[in-house]
């Protein structure tokens, strides 16, 4: 945060404080009597009248203590600008610690599991009940709570794989995380409009979809130049660069001509983010086994 909001924070939060003081004392000090009567203000609405008696005074020490004790909270918690409170604390150093508390508390029951064989932990109910916690707290916001993704975030319940499905693929992305790109144009930056089409054409065409024979037929080069290094020429893919199969019904991005134009023309970049700096291998282990489950 930069000095001048800093210090425009702080003049707000102790103007605002400051300012209830003085009010709560200035009222105070207008005061003709410390004792209920029953004098009126000689206002009158509607036949009510309002009397002219100071605060209790319970409520009245009660803002002052609020006063004194947003002081006393300020000088030790964040709360003006960039003064980080005597004590130093801050949400990030209290969620670390939380972690490790957690991690200590539970590191013996995720350990259970840690040298089970990922294909017999699929199998185990009370592993599998842990993997759909570890899952719904760290995967569930891109897969989505049933695994089964949505637009860019690849379904893991079907036997479609970019990096593969066996349980030491699923350990290796979950661990180093995986980053798809496709460029713009494939390998062919100079591919022209009509190339764009003949190309799009011909990816459909694995699938009987195309809207143009011939544009499909003159597209099987352009393909061959600018996609074939990482599709495979039949279209197949390559789970060694994950790059997808394009023959099936399975799409990451959309099956339509203008979804897969769109892909063409500007490239995707996609990012598997790695868990290794985030969870314990035997929490790795866990949930490896469980996103096999999903599809076996």
């Amino acid at each position: 945060m930069s000095t001048f909001w800093s210090i425009w924070i702080s003049v707000i939060v102790l103007g605002t404080i400051f300012g209830c003081w003085w009010l709560l004392m200035a009222t105070r000090k207008g005061q003709t009597t410390d004792t209920e009567t029953d004098r009126t203000t000689g206002h009158s609405f509607d036949g009510i009248e309002e009397y002219d008696n100071p605060l209790p005074k319970w409520w009245f020490y009660l803002f002052i203590a609020t006063c004194v004790f947003s002081l006393g909270y300020l000088a030790l918690y964040p709360g003006l600008g960039n003064f980080q409170g005597l004590l130093g604390w801050t949400s990030t150093n209290q969620w670390e610690a939380e972690v490790q508390q957690a991690d200590a508390r539970y590191s013996e029951l995720y350990a259970r599991y840690g040298d089970t064989p990922v294909l017999d932990l699929a199998d185990n109910d009370d592993a599998m009940k842990m993997g759909q916690r570890l899952f719904a707290t760290n995967c569930s916001v891109c897969h989505g709570s049933a695994g089964r993704g949505s637009l860019g975030f690849p379904n893991l319940t079907d036997d479609d794989w970019l990096y593969g499905g066996e349980p030491e693929n699923i350990l290796s992305t979950l661990h180093d995380g995986r980053n798809g790109n496709m460029p713009a144009k494939g390998v062919m930056p100079s591919m022209s409009n009509d190339q764009v089409d003949q190309v799009v054409n011909y990816v459909l065409s694995f699938s009987d979809r195309e809207r143009d024979a011939d544009a499909a037929q003159a597209g099987e080069d352009v393909f061959a130049q600018a996609c074939s290094s990482c599709h495979g020429a039949d279209g197949k893919g390559n789970q060694a660069l994950g790059a997808p199969n394009l023959t099936d019904n399975v799409w990451l991005y959309g099956s339509t001509y203008d979804w897969i134009r769109e892909t063409v023309v500007n490239g995707r970049q996609n990012q598997m983010p790695a868990q290794g700096d985030r969870l314990s291998d035997d929490k790795i282990h866990i949930l490896a086994a469980y996103v096999y489950s999903l599809s076996n």
